[in-house]
């Protein structure tokens, strides 16, 4: 190419330029030669790297000064030419995301935390995860588990002791730190009731050595359940106290309730009839006559001086 051309070539880019900026060829010139520096420091960015921030240009120092995060292991800089990582206001160099249990690096993979430290999910589930009670092995995040009194197992592993079938969500019975399925337990197992002859899974009782459901145990009388009250027996059947006071307790000659004679409560009797202490009184003057003499008028009781008058 001779000079002329190169010229003329040269001349048809200025113009290119001068008719898109819309303005006169010296304006463009002017622009050209106005000074293009840092923000903050005043120093010029011709030839140099720079970064804008805010459509304010810096040069590299002072932006990484200004703006850059420290990173969370190495404590330095991380360069605005580094790629920064960060997790909930933290930051790390790539080459400092690592697991702190086992070092890999954590770029593009999945990671927990665990107070503050970094950690791959393999090493997070073999540190933090539960731990079947059968196989020992780590149950991971995601899988279902079965749960029970604090124990966790695989879903495959919860197994009846006896019959190994799964036993999933269905009742169960523990014995001896092996669980059982309600048929393997009844079979093996369950006593039964006296009373409806059926296996006794939960909640039973025992009465003369018998065992018993709590809800086939009741009062004989008013068929009310004993379990946790109190109540006495007669021929080999259960009562609650009202019952048995009913039916077989003698009766107070003065207020004609049944005097039980259960828990050291004290009466009186005479001539084969029976007064509660509080009911031994004068039949005149309404005395207490519990230790003191007394006389007697057919059925009532009087103290010697309202007797001395009959």
């Amino acid at each position: 190419m001779d000079y002329i051309t190169h010229w003329n070539l040269l001349v048809s880019v200025w113009e290119q330029a001068v008719q898109k900026a819309g303005g006169s060829g010296e304006d463009i010139w002017l622009k050209m030669s106005e000074r293009y520096d840092c923000t903050e420091c005043q120093e010029s960015l011709y030839g140099q790297k720079y970064v804008l921030k805010e459509e304010q240009p810096h040069c590299i120092t002072c932006y990484e000064a200004l703006y850059s995060n420290s990173c969370e292991v190495c404590k330095k800089l991380i360069s605005c030419t580094s790629k920064d990582l960060s997790y909930k206001t933290r930051h790390w160099h790539s080459d400092c995301f690592l697991c702190s249990k086992c070092t890999r690096s954590l770029v593009d993979r999945p990671f927990a935390t665990k107070a503050d430290l970094l950690m791959c999910t393999d090493c997070y589930c073999h540190e933090y995860s539960a731990k079947c009670y059968a196989c020992l092995k780590t149950i991971m995040p995601g899988t279902k588990k079965m749960e029970h009194k604090g124990n966790s197992w695989h879903e495959n592993c919860f197994i009846c002791n006896h019959c190994q079938q799964t036993i999933g969500t269905k009742s169960f019975v523990k014995k001896d730190n092996n669980n059982y399925c309600m048929s393997c337990y009844e079979r093996l197992f369950a006593l039964q009731c006296v009373h409806c002859k059926k296996p006794i899974t939960t909640g039973g009782i025992s009465y003369h050595d018998q065992p018993w459901h709590k809800e086939c145990f009741v009062c004989t009388g008013c068929k009310l359940q004993l379990a946790g009250r109190r109540f006495t027996s007669r021929d080999d059947f259960a009562y609650c106290l009202e019952c048995f006071c009913n039916l077989f307790a003698k009766k107070c000659i003065s207020c004609c309730k049944p005097i039980s004679g259960l828990g050291g409560s004290k009466y009186i009797s005479f001539e084969e009839r029976q007064w509660h202490n509080n009911c031994f009184n004068c039949k005149k003057c309404g005395a207490s006559l519990v230790g003191r003499g007394f006389l007697t008028s057919k059925e009532d009781i009087y103290c010697p001086d309202c007797g001395k008058d009959l």
